[in-house]
């Protein structure tokens, strides 16, 4: 287990150095950007207690059918198709870290380079993504699921402070 604070609800060594990302109190911006623009509304958000257990692995993000979807950072298109129904646009950012977005249709193929904020797909109108609606925004590092809002500047980075200093 790593010495370092991992985000929230992430077991194992994964951190902020190993995933390369900041949070808006380290900077002025986060690594991604919004995939919806103006910034959404999160209508449902992540909860996964338990890496096989039942839980919500990502969040969900207010938006109409027709929505443009955005590459949240630079990156290559490692998936575009449908996955049970629902048709899935995944993008590879490097170091194991893959953003995931349904349903999301997209003219990309597998192995397109894409930068941040360019339109990647737009939200499909059928099937929807239950139970509001709107576009469901994952990330995965190295094959563990976590918060999307790390990387969007959202959850603040864990300090770690010497014993004794708060009471």
């Amino acid at each position: 287990m790593s010495a370092v604070a991992t985000p929230l609800s992430v077991p194992g060594p994964v951190n902020a150095h190993t995933v390369g990302f900041t949070s808006a109190s380290d900077t002025e911006d986060a690594v991604w950007s919004w995939p919806i623009s103006p910034k959404p509304a999160v209508t449902r958000p992540f909860d996964l207690p338990f890496r096989y257990g039942a839980g919500h692995r990502g969040i969900d993000l207010a938006a109409s059918p027709g929505a443009q979807v955005l590459a949240p950072a630079d990156g290559t298109v490692h998936f575009v198709g449908v996955v049970v129904d629902r048709p899935v646009v995944s993008i590879d950012h490097g170091g194991g870290l893959i953003s995931s977005f349904e349903p999301v249709t997209s003219e990309l193929s597998r192995g397109d380079r894409v930068v941040k904020g360019q339109v990647i797909g737009e939200l499909a109108a059928s099937p929807t993504h239950a139970p509001a609606g709107g576009l469901h925004l994952g990330a995965r590092q190295d094959g563990e699921y976590l918060d999307p809002r790390s990387f969007l500047g959202e959850i603040p980075r864990a300090v770690l402070l010497p014993l004794g200093a708060v009471s």
